[in-house]
């Protein structure tokens, strides 16, 4: 059986009121293999644009309540979907209208008697030039992390006696993106295992993703250091208080899990900043479970009110730390995978199987191996 193609699809929102138009245009460009996805006004496709956040919105112009040129504005004003391309779509072709179109800055115009297949011609070509620049700002990213030797995943985790350790880790787009993980280790009982997610989609949160690594990796190591009584809590609050303080990166916020493990008996402390529990899988029971700690995000508020779990493995248990890359990996129907399937798949894992692996190979599955986001998981376990 042929390898699925990891080419990415892109998604496209097209926002107009004529929904006969919409669904012809809609049809031809999902045959050309593109996610295009519709809204029916201008309010609609703004909120709509900033759920999805698609590569490209193509927007009528003539629409009630609010027009093309009014919904352009908006998306103008907003950070989040600012930067994202923008076609005109219109039954005129007049110069004004045309003017005032890229006064407003956006990638093109189309006159909708040209039909679909103008339209798919200049989305294709557009969205191959911006593939281009994409692939030129890739390039220039490796050679500058390999530059400087930065890195966000180690290339492999520590080795520890009496356990099994593995990551995985795959960037969107095959680049380094707001996904990091690091270990510890504090001395010949403790390991700290940490797994993060900058709050960020695609490529661009790769500087985000570095500063907050190194940040975070540094001020862990002050913590170590300087703390006679550590837990994970305590961790992540002197974490928090020194992101929180730090005018440079305090308004970059980031999901972060904290597993400190007690080699000798076996113990893990758990805490998180944000909403992603970690999994705990009982061999004697074959029942995984989520461990959840309901503290803010990193760098939110300077008392995250981080609180901490614990669990004591015996052999053949496993925990495992994962990003939202994973619940939220979609299938091609666009269904989410979702926490629920997370912990049956856990529970599936055969005990002689490497646990990482399998997740992996599911995931590849069960998405046809296309993401929407950094995808990362941290797996435990005591031989």
């Amino acid at each position: 059986m042929p390898e699925p193609e990891k080419t990415f699809k892109a998604r496209i929102l097209l926002v107009d009121d004529d929904t006969s138009l919409s669904r012809l245009f809609q049809y031809s460009l999902n045959k050309e293999g593109f996610d295009c996805q519709t809204a029916s006004n201008g309010l609609e496709g703004f909120h709509k644009a900033r759920q999805i956040l698609p590569d490209l919105i193509i927007s009528d112009i003539m629409m009630p309540n609010l027009n093309g040129f009014e919904f352009r504005k908006m998306v103008l004003e907003d950070p989040l979907v600012q930067k994202i391309p923008f076609i005109f779509l219109t039954a005129k072709s007049g110069e004004d209208d045309i003017l005032e179109g890229y006064d407003l800055g956006i990638s093109d115009y189309v006159v909708k008697t040209s039909g679909p297949k103008v339209l798919v011609a200049k989305v294709n070509a557009l969205l191959k030039d911006l593939e281009k620049e994409r692939e030129k700002a890739v390039s220039e990213i490796h050679k500058a992390a390999d530059n400087i030797s930065l890195k966000v995943v180690p290339d492999s985790p520590p080795a520890i006696e009496g356990y099994s350790l593995a990551h995985w880790h795959q960037p969107f787009g095959g680049v380094p993106g707001g996904d990091f993980i690091d270990y510890f280790d504090v001395d010949s009982e403790k390991t700290v295992l940490i797994l993060g997610d900058v709050m960020g989609k695609k490529w661009g949160a790769w500087y985000f993703a570095v500063a907050y690594a190194g940040y975070i990796r540094s001020a862990v190591r002050v913590i170590l250091q300087n703390s006679k009584e550590l837990s994970a809590s305590s961790i992540l609050r002197e974490v928090n208080l020194s992101i929180y303080h730090d005018n440079k990166i305090s308004d970059v916020f980031a999901t972060l899990s904290i597993v400190l493990l007690n080699k000798k008996t076996g113990i893990v402390n758990y805490s998180g900043a944000g909403d992603l529990p970690m999994v705990w899988y009982d061999s004697y029971k074959r029942q995984a479970q989520f461990f959840q700690c309901n503290g803010l995000l990193l760098g939110f508020a300077e008392n995250g009110e981080y609180d901490e779990t614990s669990v004591t493995l015996s052999p053949g248990d496993s925990v495992f730390l994962y990003t939202d890359g994973i619940t939220e990996a979609s299938d091609p129907t666009g269904i989410q995978f979702g926490k629920e399937n997370l912990l049956k798949l856990i529970e599936l894992i055969p005990a002689h199987l490497d646990p990482v692996t399998f997740i992996k190979n599911r995931m590849n599955e069960y998405t046809n191996m296309k993401f929407d986001d950094d995808v990362s998981v941290i797996a435990l376990k005591k031989n």
